[in-house]
């Protein structure tokens, strides 16, 4: 051991040095038990990365077994890289959110880019072309410096990547926030196409079997990046900018098309990312789904330098590798073929039959742990939950709504997103039928007549206000968003992004909220296939908004529809489902008095059902030519960001007050047709005159759509200019 000088297993112990890792004397007396003897450095920070909340989800585990994870269409979920969900033909879509909010809090750029190389590896891992790319987005608000410093690196980031590797980004969503501010949330998703035969799997199995890694050298760089993800943001983080990867999507390019040549090689028999925790999690999990074991011989690892260690190197977060299992025989095949994509490659292990990940570097052994608890016997905590009650009442009674419309669109979480997904590709592939602005993204399957359209959608204040009825919102706001489209929702992906689970309020919003959405996906059918939980997002002790994030997949059988859907001049608007008096967690309250009010917002589960199947027909029968969900900002943000993306005036009357055009009820549909489409749907107005009219109770809000328009397109790009 005297090669790499190390604190000794003596040392680890009367230091408290396991403390710094982010495990507890708990959690260090049990990694004792396991090996029945006191751990050395480098298995220590094996055991601190893989029991992270990051890597074993210890907080949430208990609360993401009440999901709905099978369906008639689900292929393979939660488990794998990312969930594959069937779409006829022998085909099957690929998916998964991940996030990188730490890391793009610390270095935006790297954070954000490294983001979406991670979460498009995991889709390439089980043998899927990517086809999209999406994004949801979080930051303070943007009369800071700093937020705009975060929000402009991280957009750079997601183009920087996503550009060079050739993948559209098709949809997306971002809201500002005081709540957000230091602690930025970065969440992406990618969407791959998939033939049956050729899915993959992270396993391990064959004794003797060869261990070939391929991609960029390792460095230092990443080393416990996961445990930088599962503690809160403090002064010291800065100092942590280390624990940031630097991606590479140039290298990312050449090994997604290397391992979609390599899934074709019947001598494959697994392949794994290495994402979180590197090297130990790839080879640790894929050791243990293939209830096998794992020796490395670690001086075969490339490195990018002399002297890394062998902790070093199991702990390192180095963008663009792989971790493959092939045949006994023929790792040569594989090496020629990472060669001739100038990727570096090496033989770095092989299977054993041991059940234990043994590590040697010039025949002295570094670690040797049984494979089964280090994979599946991290602590699991069960914590008491405690509902916070907010008396808190608002007036709505006298508001402007000329006024309040105006000040609705400036605000860049109301506005166009088109500062941001301007500088995204999102036509390359040439299969983008549905380009982000207004809906979900559409991307045709090519060589078929089908579609995948896609959505991402978040929800924060409402959670806040009411956990249980916010997180049912979620998901139900996903599924409208595909209905929309014409689309039939399959399944989804989550990503869970909380402050820290141990404070009960938070433990009480995670626990409440994902019940709500496990009871949505039922009822929606709408199965979680993948997904990526992200706690103590927090920044000096105060913790973000509750902020679930919800990616859905819908499949489109027949694009015909799409080539006329398209709303023309004097076609009517009609409005479906009525409008309450919604405003707790709302767009409306935040403007007014940006606190939240507790409010038992009702959400019809069955009713978004059977609206939904008859919306969804009617588009694909022809019958409306757009179709939008009034989300956040109401049913009047609604008609101005229509009125506004389509330079198009709107004229409507609705039986409705002043603060009910800003309602945030769930379950409605603004459908443009001739004549009604759906039974229950009241016509409001017509499209395609020269102004924004809003008739309602008391009033009327006029504006010239050119106004609008400049209004929305430009309030970000304002703002980005402009700051204290």
């Amino acid at each position: 051991m005297a090669k790499f000088l190390e604190p000794t297993a003596q040392e680890i112990k009367l230091n408290h040095v396991y403390r710094d890792m982010g495990l507890t004397d708990e959690e260090y007396d049990k990694v004792c038990h396991i090996l029945g003897r006191q751990p050395n450095y480098t298995e220590i920070g094996i055991f601190s990365v893989m029991w992270s909340e990051h890597c074993s989800y210890k907080h949430s585990k208990p609360l993401l077994k009440q999901f709905p994870t099978t369906g008639d269409r689900v292929l393979m979920g939660p488990g794998e890289g990312a969930g594959v969900v069937d779409i006829g033909d022998n085909q099957a879509v690929v998916f998964k959110v991940e996030s990188h909010n730490h890391p793009s809090a610390i270095e935006p750029y790297q954070g954000a880019a490294t983001g979406v190389g991670g979460i498009i590896r995991d889709i390439v891992s089980i043998g899927a072309r990517p086809v999209q790319l999406l994004n949801s987005l979080r930051f303070g608000e943007l009369d800071s410096r700093q937020n705009q410093r975060l929000f402009q690196g991280v957009v750079a980031g997601i183009s920087g990547y996503g550009n060079c590797i050739g993948i559209p980004t098709v949809a997306g969503e971002i809201e500002f926030d005081s709540r957000y501010d230091g602690n930025p949330l970065v969440n992406a998703m990618c969407v791959g196409i998939i033939d049956h035969d050729k899915i993959q799997k992270g396993t391990a199995k064959g004794a003797g079997n060869p261990v070939i890694y391929v991609g960029l050298k390792t460095g230092r760089d990443g080393i416990h990046g996961a445990t930088f993800a599962s503690e809160e943001l403090n002064e010291s983080s800065e100092a942590k900018r280390p624990s940031v990867q630097i991606g590479d999507p140039f290298v990312g390019k050449k090994l997604m098309e290397a391992t979609l040549e390599a899934i074709t090689y019947p001598e494959l028999v697994g392949i794994q990312d290495m994402g979180a925790a590197g090297l130990t999690s790839s080879s640790s999990e894929m050791a243990a789904k293939g209830g096998s074991g794992m020796h490395l011989t670690l001086e075969k690892v490339p490195v990018r330098e002399a002297g890394i260690s062998p902790y070093e190197m199991m702990l390192s977060e180095t963008q663009e590798r792989m971790l493959l299992v092939v045949k006994k025989g023929t790792e040569q095949k594989f090496l020629e073929l990472f060669e001739h994509h100038e990727l570096d490659s090496a033989v770095i292990g092989e299977v054993t039959d041991t059940d234990r990940l043994v590590l040697t570097y010039d025949d002295e052994v570094y670690a040797d742990i049984p494979v089964q608890p280090l994979s599946d016997e991290a602590p699991v905590y069960v914590l008491e939950g405690t509902a916070v009650h907010r008396e808190v009442t608002h007036d709505y009674s006298m508001i402007d709504a000329e006024e309040t419309l105006l000040q609705l669109l400036s605000h860049p979480t109301m506005a166009s997103k088109y500062w941001a997904y301007s500088q995204y590709d999102q036509q390359v592939g040439a299969n983008t039928i549905i380009k982000p602005g207004l809906s979900a993204g559409v991307t045709r399957v090519e060589g078929t007549t089908k579609a995948i359209a896609s959505t991402i959608d978040g929800e924060a204040r409402y959670v806040f206000s009411s956990p249980y009825n916010g997180g049912k919102m979620v998901v139900a706001e996903a599924y409208r968003n595909l209905i929309a489209v014409g689309s039939e929702p399959l399944a989804m992906t989550d990503c869970l992004n909380y402050g820290s689970p141990e404070k009960p309020e938070i433990y009480h919003q995670l626990a409440e909220s994902t019940r709500g959405m496990a009871d949505a996906c039922r009822v929606l059918n709408t199965p979680v296939v993948s997904g990526n939980v992200s706690l103590y997002n927090e920044t000096k002790g105060d913790a973000i908004f509750p902020t679930p994030v919800v990616g859905m997949v819908g499949l489109i059988d027949d694009i015909s529809f799409l080539h006329h859907y398209h709303p023309t001049a004097g076609e009517n608007i009609y409005l479906l489902g009525e409008t309450n008096d919604d405003f707790g967690g709302s767009q409306l309250e935040k403007l007014l008095y940006d606190d939240v009010a507790e409010q038992e917002e009702t959400i019809d589960l069955e009713q978004e059902v059977t609206r939904g199947q008859a919306v969804r027909d009617a588009i694909r029968a022809g019958s409306v030519s757009h179709a939008q969900s009034p989300g956040k900002g109401g049913l009047a943000v609604k008609l101005a960001q229509l009125a506004a993306y389509f330079e198009t005036g709107i004229d409507v009357t609705v039986e409705l007050s002043a603060a009910q055009l800003f309602s945030e009820t769930p379950g409605r549909y603004i459908l443009i047709a001739k004549e009604q489409p759906v039974e229950g749907a009241v016509k409001i107005g017509t499209f395609g005159i020269e102004q924004l009219t809003i008739n309602y109770n008391g009033g009327t809000i006029n504006y010239d759509v050119k106004m609008i328009s400049e209004t929305w397109k430009g309030a970000v790009s304002t703002c980005m200019t402009s700051a204290v």
